[in-house]
């Protein structure tokens, strides 16, 4: 009679076995220790090491063996009971000083019953072809552990499967997505040959959407494919095989595949948290999370009324994988465009918005003349309803979440378009790709209502004082995010959603002033309301106060009127000035009550340190005044 597992509390079973394999002399030691592990209470020992009713194990006291080479020895004597019709446990398992596997008996019986492995004369005097037949099969079967890192996860993996039948695998889910794609590529994508690090997402996707027979996609932009009995993948039309397949059994030996039905979509809408950074910030791969989403909606409501997704033709020329139209009910009137085809693969795929026109569209360097003008005809790629749309100046409302990316010169890196070469943007604002967007659609589109997800510089910042200048819609309302709410985004500033008119009617002598808005917290949820102010250069600070010129003589830079500064780069305040009596640091060139700055900060230009001389004394007295009061 066999028994099986004595269920203990978790905590009970401390960190002892790796110590007890340390000091091990024999095969049997290592046997041992395992029995004692798992508080095996009824086995038997003999040709199969360490036999229950539920599980037998294959031991080794090496290391020298590999986990396939041992599981094709435990497969032997599987054979040789399946033949002779004898019971088979529904789990096995191998074991030595440092690791262990454990797989389902039924991931193989069927593989087996077809006799086709070429066996040696003993389980040990296994066949080099039995070896690699069996490594073929169970590479993705068993669930690999490392005893030293792994001890307390294999002991309640055995026990739980013991109890079930069945080992729980991880599965993938939204919460652990970026962790699962780190791994995938550590184990997996830096063994795919000829492949760029920035294509790794859409072989990620390939593999995981892929339950090892079909794809749960169809047109996803990458495939899987098995060629050899080895997995490869396919992309842009060019078979991309691995170097070496042991990272790939060992991933899919700890992960579920592929994720449960109700994350599928969401895992693949969640693409843009894989992007590289870098590319991120230039194509505006920034997720909008539905919560957000919501909140934008209802504003769309209050400000353009409740029949609004019927009366506007909606254009999304940044859309992504489209979530920012997932809550739109009028599919037909949206048009949803994207820099990456991978995203438009996507939408598809997943029947985001099936019934939207989408399309692949780079909006500030597509269709653009040398002379500025707009050409739907250079590249063919608008939809003939969306051009009637624009020509017939029918409603049109732009819904966008645009990139933040900004360019170090005008010219330079992500700023350098069509749209700033060929049309032309405002002063410091060329830099800028949201303002490059916005002064496109000014001039493609000058009746459209504008919905646009950005930072709030374009409002209050000294820099963006030319592009006011000449931009001047009529505000509709809006209300600013907690950055936070978006992955990926570092600091802490407000995200706005504004609803501009652009309609000459609406926007005539109108000039972009201060605006009041709901304030949002991480989680979308309304904890007060904010004034932006448009700020003048000739009202900041520094501007204000005259800085004396330094002389030659080197003074100690500060990074506030005590502290030495650390910093190294871009090191300011290292000279002395004639008549000199002090210096002072000041973070920000606007002042605001701290009730303001404790929900977002506005300032965006840093008024700097300066030194403080009988000529400048009272100004600098009224702002350290100031700074302290507010």
């Amino acid at each position: 009679m066999y028994a099986g597992l004595e269920t203990i509390p978790s905590e009970s079973y401390a960190m002892s076995l790796y110590s007890d394999l340390q000091t091990v002399n024999s095969e049997e030691d290592v046997k041992d220790a395992y029995i004692k592990a798992l508080n095996l209470k009824s086995y038997t020992k003999g040709l199969i090491d360490i036999q229950t009713k539920e599980v037998w194990f294959e031991a080794k006291d090496t290391t020298k063996h590999s986990t396939y080479a041992m599981f094709t020895q435990l497969l032997h004597y599987v054979q040789d009971a399946l033949n002779k019709g004898e019971h088979i446990p529904p789990l096995l398992a191998v074991i030595d000083v440092e690791k262990a596997a454990i797989m389902k008996s039924s991931d193989v019986l069927p593989f087996l019953a077809k006799k086709t492995v070429k066996w040696g004369k003993s389980a040990s005097q296994y066949t080099p072809e039995a070896l690699e037949t069996i490594s073929a099969h169970i590479g993705t079967h068993f669930v690999h552990f490392n005893i030293a890192t792994d001890e307390e996860e294999f002991l309640s993996t055995v026990k739980q499967a013991i109890k079930s039948g069945d080992i729980i695998r991880t599965q993938i889910t939204p919460d652990n997505l970026k962790q699962v794609f780190d791994k995938w590529v550590e184990l997996i994508g830096r063994e795919i040959q000829n492949i760029s690090k920035d294509d790794f997402h859409l072989l990620f996707f390939a593999d995981i959407m892929h339950d090892g027979k079909v794809a749960t996609y169809q047109g996803l932009p990458s495939a899987l494919l098995h060629i050899n009995d080895a997995p490869a993948f396919k992309l842009h039309d060019k078979i991309h095989e691995l170097k070496s397949i042991h990272g790939y059994r060992k991933f899919w030996s700890i992960y579920h595949k592929p994720p449960k039905s109700e994350f599928r979509n969401y895992l693949l809408e969640r693409r843009d948290s894989l992007i590289p950074v870098e590319e991120r910030i230039y194509k505006g791969g920034f997720y909008t999370p539905l919560n957000v989403v919501d909140k934008a909606y209802d504003q769309l409501t209050r400000s353009l009324g409740k029949h609004w997704q019927k009366r506007y033709v909606v254009w999304d020329m940044c859309c992504g994988v489209g979530n920012l139209e997932v809550k739109h009910s009028n599919h037909r009137n949206l048009f949803m465009s994207t820099l990456d085809q991978a995203d438009v693969d996507v939408m598809k795929a997943t029947k985001t918005c099936a019934a939207a026109h989408r399309f692949q569209y780079d909006y500030l360097n597509d269709d653009i003349t040398d002379e500025g003008d707009i050409d739907y005809n250079i590249t063919k790629k608008l939809p003939k309803e969306l051009i009637e749309a624009i020509t017939s100046k029918q409603k049109i409302l732009v819904l966008i979440n645009p990139p933040y990316a900004e360019g170090m010169g005008a010219g330079s890196g992500v700023a350098d378009t069509r749209v700033r070469s060929k049309i032309g943007v405002e002063g410091y604002a060329k830099r800028e790709l949201f303002a490059q967007f916005l002064t496109r659609i000014t001039l493609e589109m000058p009746n459209a209502v504008i919905a646009m997800f950005s930072k709030m510089k374009y409002i209050s910042a000294p820099n963006f004082e030319g592009f006011r200048t000449q931009w001047h819609p009529k505000f509709k309302g809006g209300f600013v995010v907690h950055s936070k709410a978006f992955d990926g985004l570092k600091g802490n500033f407000p995200i706005g959603f504004l609803i501009w008119d652009t309609a000459a009617k609406a926007a005539k002598n109108n000039k972009i002033g201060e605006i009041t808005v709901e304030v949002l917290d991480k989680q979308a949820n309304p904890i007060g309301a904010k004034t932006f102010y448009p700020c003048q250069k000739n009202r900041l600070l520094n501007s204000w106060i005259i800085r004396p010129k330094p002389n030659n003589i080197t003074a100690l830079p500060l990074s506030n009127a005590l502290t030495p500064t650390t910093r190294t780069k871009d090191l300011r305040g290292t000279r002395w000035a004639n008549g000199a009596i002090g210096g002072m640091i000041c973070n920000g060139s606007d002042l605001q009550h701290a009730s303001s700055t404790t929900i977002f900060s506005s300032s965006y230009n840093s008024a700097g340190g300066f030194l403080i001389t009988k000529d400048n004394l009272s100004k600098a007295a009224i702002v350290f005044t100031a700074r302290r009061i507010i």
